[in-house]
């Protein structure tokens, strides 16, 4: 055996010591993920403008996009000036019974006028009558149009309501960004119909991501919510890089590995899936694999 050839040997022998080393490291394999969050919209519309396109980050109450709102503003001009039209029969209703308060007292102070004449035998049972009930119809009248203003104040109330409605529905029609995130995917474009429930985009927050292993029971008590472990990701084809990272979730129930494990041997085992929350410096990317050592 020439000297070649044993060199060539011992370094094999040696590549592979250090791959065994490092499978010996790594104690769960799994892939990195992000909290997607889908946003869409709450009306029906034509899409006016679209502010965000792939790769865009947007922060908590960007405008996304704006739905065409000519319609709504047409119904919010005409409820308003029923709501007008509504002010000014009630302001003439309240001036009615002012009126009618004002003439109670005129009549009031006739009442007591003949009353008193009355019980001096200088007026009749007829006069008596006659003013109690011009008295009586003034009562009715003020009861009546009370009743009524009472009802217009109702109207005015629902067409308010109405008013809360239109601009719930006019606020609906600006989408917004909910969350801080990076826009991952688009689904609508500017001339295209927005309905209620269809969505609008897909972002995520990729500040931080989350790699999702498993790990087998034996392997459980050195896996604690809060501890802090070291996240491996590849560098090259040879080198790994290292991170640092936060047990955030620990499944309850066992299940059978995804297919993603490499080995048949692993894949027919009861593994406990495990969350680990990792800062995101750039160098991580959704569906990445990924490596922790507990």
């Amino acid at each position: 055996m020439t000297m070649k050839r044993i060199q060539i040997i011992a370094l094999a022998l040696l590549l592979m010591s250090a791959c065994k080393n490092n499978e010996k490291q790594s104690d769960a394999y799994g892939n990195f993920e992000a909290v997607e969050t889908i946003v869409s919209s709450e009306m029906a519309g034509k899409l006016l403008s679209m502010n965000a396109k792939e790769g865009d980050l947007l922060e908590p109450g960007k405008l996304i996009a704006l739905i065409d709102t000519t319609e709504l503003n047409l119904k919010k001009l005409q409820t308003e000036a029923q709501l007008v039209a509504s002010e000014t029969k009630k302001q003439n209703v309240a001036a009615q019974i002012n009126v009618y308060k004002e003439q109670k007292k005129n009549v009031s102070v006739t009442q007591q006028r003949i009353t008193k004449m009355f019980a001096d035998k200088a007026a009749t049972q007829q006069q008596v009558d006659d003013i109690n009930g011009q008295m009586n119809v003034i009562d009715k009248q003020i009861s009546a149009t009370s009743t009524q203003y009472q009802l217009i104040g109702s109207e005015m109330d629902v067409i308010k309501r109405q008013l809360d409605l239109l601009n719930e529905q006019l606020t609906k029609c600006r989408i917004i960004s909910p969350v801080k995130g990076t826009v991952l995917e688009t689904y609508l474009e500017n001339g295209e119909l927005a309905t209620p429930g269809k969505p609008v985009l897909k972002m995520a927050d990729l500040s931080n991501l989350e790699l999702k292993v498993y790990v087998s029971g034996a392997q459980l008590s050195k896996v604690k919510l809060g501890n802090d472990v070291k996240v491996q990701i590849d560098a090259n084809a040879k080198e790994m890089q290292s991170l640092t990272g936060k047990i955030t979730w620990i499944s309850s129930e066992s299940e059978f590995t995804p297919k993603i494990i490499q080995t048949k041997e692993e894949r027919v085992k009861l593994m406990y899936a495990v969350k680990v929350l990792v800062p995101n410096d750039g160098r991580l990317k959704i569906g990445m694999p990924g490596e922790v050592i507990f």
